[in-house]
Order: C-alpha cells, then structure tokens, then sequence
C-alpha cells in the first residue's frame, strides 16, 4: 500500500508540472484486492509517463538542479542582470581557481572579440551545460570535453597552443567569467546549451530552438518534448 501512495504522490507533482494534465482512471469490479491494485498502479504509472513527457526538459533541469555558483559569494546582490563595459570598468582585477581559469578561457577564446554581452552569452552557455546531467559537471569539464568527433569548443584541440596575446582582453572576460561563477543571473540566451558563428550553419540548428542573437553568436536549447512527440 505504501508503494502505490508513493508512486501517486510522484505522479501529482508531475502532473501539476505538466500544467494540470489530467487522465481518468477506471477502477475494476473485481472481487480481486490485487487486481484492483495493480490495475490502479498501472494507471498512475501511465500518468505519469503522460505528464513527464509533457513537461518542458528545461523547465525540469531548472526545477532539479542547483546553478553552479561560486560557494564564496558575498556581494551576488550586487551583481547586474546583464553586465556591461562600464559596470566592468569598475571591478578589480579577477581572480580564481582552476575553473575560472577554464572559464576565462573559453571565454577568451570563444568570444573575445564580442562585446560584454555577447560573452556573458557564451558564459551561460557553459554553465547551463555544467547544470544540465547530458553534460560534465564542471566548468573545466564542459570546456575540455571531446570525443572521436573532436572537441566541443574548437580551440581547445584545433592543434595550436593555446596562449594568451591580448593580455587587456583577457582580464576583461576573467571579469565576465568571475561575475558569472559569483551568481549574474543568466537571463540573455533562455537556457541555451548550444551556440555557433553566424556564418556557420550546422545541420542541428535546423531542429534546435533558437534562443537568442547576440553579437557573432546564435544561441539553442534543445526542442521542447510534448507528450505528441
């Protein structure tokens, strides 16, 4: 009985997450305790196959993972929506450990070019994918990450060193990177986990959503899941 009241219970979150899904349930005549039982496990088993499928996976990971913040954040009210160059301007130098030195990077790299905004973009992209599980759960882990394919960022085994030559350039997005680990909200690219150039077209953004335009960059999420899909 225990296991039939949890298995309902789960199924009520979930359908309340889906947007008030609703299915009848038909319970059996029979005489059979078991029958009745396992007909009504069924039943909430299929409504909750319903309702999960109908929830946005985005909307999910928001709900069911932490963001990954800096654990030391002292001033994260302090921190603007979206960061600008003047706002920059006014911050010391930034500084920290091997993942924002991963982050620097990347950003460096991916994006140094762009304008503030277009980086904190680039940023969020990373740490969306440090939140979402398809993903390494770190920001160096999502920067280096690769397969027989390749990398997932080009310039991390395009095969030349990868040096810093613009010394004024780098500590500008080490500030991106550093307000971003602290806790800027990620409010540019809707939860994107994928970007590319404006003049490449990859056969995957052709079923991806785009999210957001920014600078250089277009930005996706994966397709949202409907319980029709």
């Amino acid at each position: 009985m225990s296991v039939l009241k949890s298995w309902t219970g789960g199924a009520i979150v979930l359908l309340a997450l889906a947007g008030g899904l609703r299915a009848e349930v038909t319970v059996s005549q029979s005489n059979d305790p078991s029958e009745v039982a396992e007909q009504g496990l069924m039943s909430v088993l299929w409504q909750e196959r319903s309702a999960m499928s109908a929830i946005d996976k985005r909307r999910v990971t928001a709900l069911t993972m932490a963001p990954a913040h800096s654990k030391t954040v002292a001033r994260k009210g302090a921190l603007p929506g979206v960061l600008s160059a003047s706002w920059l301007a006014q911050q010391p130098k930034a500084s920290g450990g091997k993942q924002f030195e991963c982050l620097s990077k990347a950003l460096y790299f991916e994006a140094r070019g762009e304008g503030v905004k277009g980086q904190q973009a680039v940023a969020e992209v990373i740490l969306n994918r440090v939140d979402d599980p398809r993903f390494p759960g770190s920001i160096c882990g999502v920067v280096h990450q690769s397969n027989s394919r390749g990398c997932q960022f080009s310039w991390y085994c395009d095969g030349r060193a990868d040096a810093v030559h613009n010394s004024s350039a780098f500590a500008r997005v080490g500030k991106v990177a550093r307000a971003m680990i602290d806790g800027a909200p990620r409010s540019l690219t809707d939860g994107a986990t994928y970007f590319h150039t404006r003049n490449s077209y990859p056969r995957w953004s052709r079923v991806f959503d785009k999210t957001a335009a920014i600078g250089h960059h277009l930005f996706y999420a994966d397709p949202i899941r409907t319980a029709s899909n």
